[in-house]
């Protein structure tokens, strides 16, 4: 329900889609750019109603806690519990989130590589590497605010890393955050 308040109210706004993404592709990262604000879960929640595919995105253990889980669990949110990496031994995170793929049937998990509503540019790039371990593409997803369009696609193999968050980084050159001084690139990347 939540999600389709959320794609109603993107429509009733001026809000056009676009979606770049072949039918038959079931499983994927999908990174989310650029994530300035707290209104970025609007369209978030518009996007995964619209893929209709399993979208999902990981939270923190603590949030799918009575009472928020009466909302998160709907909204698509997966707990992970650090705890788990410890009994896991050397596991990492990005093995963790690797192994939702085997555990949700066509799953699509949404990331947003910032890591945080405030400037940053540093991106998280394990996105990458869950990625290569779950044998999944890379969707770029996005919410251009000044054109207010909403957006999945193009679709990332990832193979060479320089070369791939390089295309990464030029793609969302261009797109605009609902608080534009809060989303930079990583300019690590972009040479």
């Amino acid at each position: 329900m939540l999600k389709k308040l959320c794609t109603l109210y993107l429509k009733a706004t001026g809000w056009t889609f676009k979606m770049d993404l072949p039918d038959e592709l079931r499983s994927f990262i999908l990174l989310g750019a650029p994530h300035t604000s707290n209104h970025d879960f609007i369209p978030a929640m518009a996007l995964a109603q619209l893929l209709k595919r399993n979208a999902k995105f990981v939270i923190k253990s603590d949030w799918m806690k009575f009472p928020m889980n009466l909302m998160m669990k709907p909204a698509g949110a997966v707990g992970i519990d650090r705890e788990k990496l410890k009994a896991m031994g050397n596991a990492s995170n990005t093995d963790l989130m690797a192994r939702l793929f085997k555990d949700y049937k066509d799953l699509v998990l949404m990331i947003s590589p910032e890591g945080t509503r405030s400037p940053n540019s540093h991106w998280k790039t394990g996105f990458f590497y869950i990625a290569q371990k779950a044998n999944v593409p890379i969707v770029l997803g996005y919410a251009d605010f000044s054109k207010k369009v909403l957006g999945v696609g193009p679709v990332i193999y990832p193979r060479d890393f320089q070369k791939d968050i390089h295309t990464i980084m030029e793609f969302y050159k261009e797109i605009k955050g609902r608080i534009p001084e809060n989303f930079l690139l990583d300019h690590h990347y972009l040479q």
